[in-house]
Order: structure tokens, then sequence, then C-alpha cells
């Protein structure tokens, strides 16, 4: 018999479950990122939409030979300040009044979207929000297509948009959570959270392609992209393990004397890419296993936690057992141990994080003297950064088991850290980069670590008494806690920035010491 070639034994050397967990974790990643992607135009376009001003006399001679040659191909705009309305003097207040419209919308829906998602099903409650947020993104750069001016249209774009955007988190993060159990949770959850600054980079990379010659492409492409994926959402989303009969029923080999051994999941438990399962039994001791059950020997992609059953329990989880269970209220959701502090503790984490989000291109631009464009790609560096810092909060937290305790270790390192790059920025562009990096990864990785394995952990803890139902309120609970901080910090920015950027590094080593003092009360 011919041996199997190298790649048929690798994809056969894989369980049925396993490749379903791999498609999960992949498409869920995809599926979130595109959100990022279109939320993060607005940074990127700010410094087209406000520029230095030409000198009067050259602004009489453009419109001048602006009269003489209209129609342009370009939309004809007035000012050479930038786009109006943006180019007044208080132009940092009017971008400010943009974030804040958007963000306030996404944290007001964001405590509604995960009571709402637990009565829907999740795909189509995502694919809903996905297109909705495709035209919403859209509709900001048709703005510059039909020559709009008016402030109102283009915050009430982001309001439309915010709002639809609150759809996503609750959705992907109890779909990752329907199928990954508690074992290296920090890791695997590190890992996916990446989506977020894959995201912005992406976004921020096709938004600086058009910025200088077409802004209006910069929120239309992402939000084509976002509709797609919509569709992608539709077609190709599992929900849940038993939907596709991963089952989780337990062996029929009850002659063979080591139940424990016989149903531990490893690599050779699969037959046939049926999944086999561990029984949970109270009167069985580690020991008779002959193998360490800890998490650190679980593989990525095992069914480990999810698939397990009960024999103290008299009901048998079933297709319909998960539906079965009651929705958990709002206020039973914040009195489950943790909720409120990590809630509050994300609220400045975030803070932090958007203001970067939101600002820090155009800081760049500032203080650098650089053009939109490379202001936009210099500042994917942040968010290169933090997808360094969420895998390793993640780990850290996994090898120490203690969640509070890595944000805190984080927090306690990126005061210091935020207050040198406001002084290490202004000394070349090389400090910058490094600074960028080192404070991407302190900043974000406390904020990846709370929305993902805190959330995870805290709308699966034990006092629920396995109800699964929880999670996506928990999860709105804490994220729409963190979204209020995510619309202070651009606004107080805005607010501050006319008075010096060094102002607004102060207000953010301020925010982080009070998530600091949060988390050490957890």
């Amino acid at each position: 018999m011919a041996q199997l070639p190298p790649g048929i034994r690798f994809i056969t050397s894989f369980s049925r479950d396993q490749w379903y967990r791999a498609f999960i974790f992949s498409l869920t990643f995809l599926l979130y990122a595109s959100f990022h992607l279109s939320r993060k135009p607005i940074s990127i376009v700010k410094g087209e939409l406000h520029k230095h001003c030409a000198s009067q006399v050259e602004l009489d001679s453009y419109k001048e030979y602006a009269a003489q040659i209209q129609p342009l191909k370009k939309p004809f705009n007035a000012s050479q300040c930038g786009w109006e309305p943006f180019d007044k003097s208080n132009y940092k207040q009017l971008l400010g009044a943009l974030d804040y419209s958007f963000l306030c919308a996404y944290a007001v829906g964001m405590y509604l979207s995960g009571l709402i998602g637990e009565r829907l099903p999740i795909r189509y409650y995502l694919t809903g929000g996905m297109l909705a947020s495709g035209l919403f993104t859209a509709m900001f750069g048709l703005g510059y297509f039909y020559n709009v001016h008016n402030l109102w249209f283009y915050i009430m774009a982001q309001i439309a948009n915010g709002l639809v955007q609150t759809t996503g988190w609750p959705s992907v993060v109890t779909c990752i959570g329907n199928w990954f159990g508690k074992g290296r949770r920090g890791l695997i959850m590190g890992i996916w959270n990446s989506h977020t600054s894959v995201g912005n980079i992406l976004g921020s990379l096709i938004a600086a392609y058009w910025v200088s010659t077409c802004w209006g492409l910069s929120f239309v492409v992402p939000g084509v992209i976002v509709a797609v994926m919509g569709v992608v959402c539709f077609l190709l989303l599992i929900e849940h393990p038993k939907d596709v009969s991963c089952s989780c029923t337990p062996s029929s080999h009850g002659h063979e004397p080591n139940i424990a051994t016989e149903f531990v999941v490893s690599s050779k438990t699969f037959l046939n890419g049926a999944s086999r399962c561990r029984i949970q039994m109270p009167t069985l001791n580690a020991k008779e296993n002959g193998k360490p059950q800890d998490a650190e020997m679980q593989h990525l992609l095992t069914d480990s936690e999810n698939c397990s059953v009960s024999l103290s329990s008299s009901t048998v989880a079933t297709g319909e057992g998960r539906h079965g269970t009651s929705a958990i209220s709002f206020l039973g959701a914040l009195r489950i141990p943790g909720v409120v502090e990590f809630s509050f503790c994300l609220l400045f984490a975030k803070l932090v994080s958007y203001t970067f989000l939101f600002w820090l291109p155009l800081y760049i631009t500032n203080v650098e003297h650089l053009d939109a464009k490379r202001a936009g790609d210099l500042s994917t560096l942040f968010d290169v950064g933090g997808i360094f810092g969420g895998i390793l909060a993640g780990l850290i937290s996994d090898r120490l088991e203690k969640r509070a305790s890595t944000c805190g270790m984080m927090l306690l390192l990126a005061a210091p850290t935020l207050y040198m790059f406001s002084a290490v920025s202004k000394m070349g562009l090389e400090a910058t980069v490094v600074m960028l990096l080192i404070s991407g990864a302190l900043v974000n990785g406390p904020y990846a670590l709370i929305t993902t394995a805190v959330s995870a952990d805290l709308g699966t803890h034990k006092s629920l008494k396995g109800n699964a139902r929880a999670l996506s309120t928990v999860t709105a609970i804490i994220d729409g806690t963190g979204s209020v901080g995510a619309a202070l910090g651009p606004l107080l920015a805005g607010l501050i920035s006319p008075s010096g950027w060094n102002n607004v590094f102060y207000m953010l080593m301020v925010a982080d010491a009070c998530a600091l003092l949060v988390s050490l009360k957890v």
C-alpha cells in the first residue's frame, strides 16, 4: 500500500472537530477585523479634512483659477484649509465631535446589543450589523463625491455606524466562547484578539492609499469590504459545535477499566473524525489518569471543555438544551463577581487606546511634519506592537493564572512609557518608531486581555451554574463600559490638544493610573 503524501497526512492528523474549530477561529477573526478596518479611516482622513491654510494671496488666486476651469473633476472646495466645514480654526473640536458621535452611539448601543444578541440567532444578527455598517461607512465617503459640507451629515453617519457596529463584539465573543473551553484561554484569545490590530493596520493602509487623491474612497472601499464579509458571515458562520454534530456523547466502551484514560481528549481519541469527550466524575482522582490534566496540556484546537459531560447532572446537553436556558438579566450580569471592577478598568484602558486610535496620525503629522499618507502608514506600528502585547498578556495570564495581576503589571509599565513617548517622539523618526511599538504593546495588552479572556471567564463564571447564555450580556456590559472611556478619550484629546500635545499625554497617564488602581481591587 502506497504511503500517503505529507500534505494528506497532515490533514488527516487533525480531527473533524479540530478543523471546524480552526475554521471558526479564522472566520470570526476576519469578521471582526473588518469591523476595525472600517473604523480606522476617520483618523487617517483627519489630516486631509483640515490642512495648513495657504496664504490669502494664494487662496484668492486659487479661487480665480478655479472659477475659470470649472467644472472640475475633483469636487470644488472653496477653502484651501481643508474640507468644509472642517476648515475653521476650531477644526479639532469638530473632528473630536465626529469621534465622540461614533463612540457615544457605540457605548449606548453596546448595553442593548448584548441583551438583543442573546435572544436572536448570532448569524442573522451579525450579518445584519455588518451590512448596515458597510452602508454607513460608505455613506461618510459619499459626502466627498456629492460635495456635502453639512457637519450634521457626517455626524449622523458616525452615529448610525456606531450603533450598528455594536452587533459585532458580543456576537463574535459568544461564538468563539461556544467553540473553545477555558484551557489556555488567555493565549488563544490573545492571538485571536490581534484581529483588532490587524483590522486597524489594514484600515490605515487602505485609507492612506487614497487619502491625498480621493479621500471618499478611504471610506467607500472599507464599507464594501465590511458588507462583503457580512455576506460571508451569513453563508459560513456556525454558532455552536452542536449545529454541525460535534457531539458530546460518551463512548460505549464501558468494559474498559480506566474511563478517564479512554476519554482524555488527544489526537488518539479521534476515530473517523468523530470526537470523544472527557467525562467529569466527582469521585475520579486525577492520579488514576496517569497523565496530568492541567490546562497547559490541552491543544489549541481540541475540544476540552465545551464537550464535557457531567455524570452528576440529571440533564444531558442536547442541541436544544443551549436554547432552553433563559437569558440572564442586565442586573443579574452585574452581580457576577468581577464584572463591575473589570468594566471600570476597561473604561480607563480603552480611553487611552482609542485616543491613540483616533488621534495618533494627526499627532504624527504635527510633530514629525509628515503628510497624511506617511503619518497613517507610520501609525500602524502602534497596532503592530498591540498584536504582540495582546498575545504576551494572554500567555502571561495563563502561566500565572491571574488575569488582574497581568493587567496591573502592564498598566504599571504603560504610564512611564507614555511619558517617554511624549518626550522621545520629538527627537526624530527613529525614536518615534521604537516608542510606537513599545507603547502599543503595553497599552493594548490589558485592553485585549479584558475584552476577550476576562469577558469569557466572567461570562462562564461558576455562579451562573452552567448558564452559557450570559456570555453575550457580560461581554456587552464590559465592552460597553469601556466604550464610554473610548468616547471620552478622543473628545478630551480634541479639547486639550490646542493647549499642547504634552497635556494630552498627561491626561492619558492619569487614565492609565486610574485603570491600575481599579485592577488592584479585583
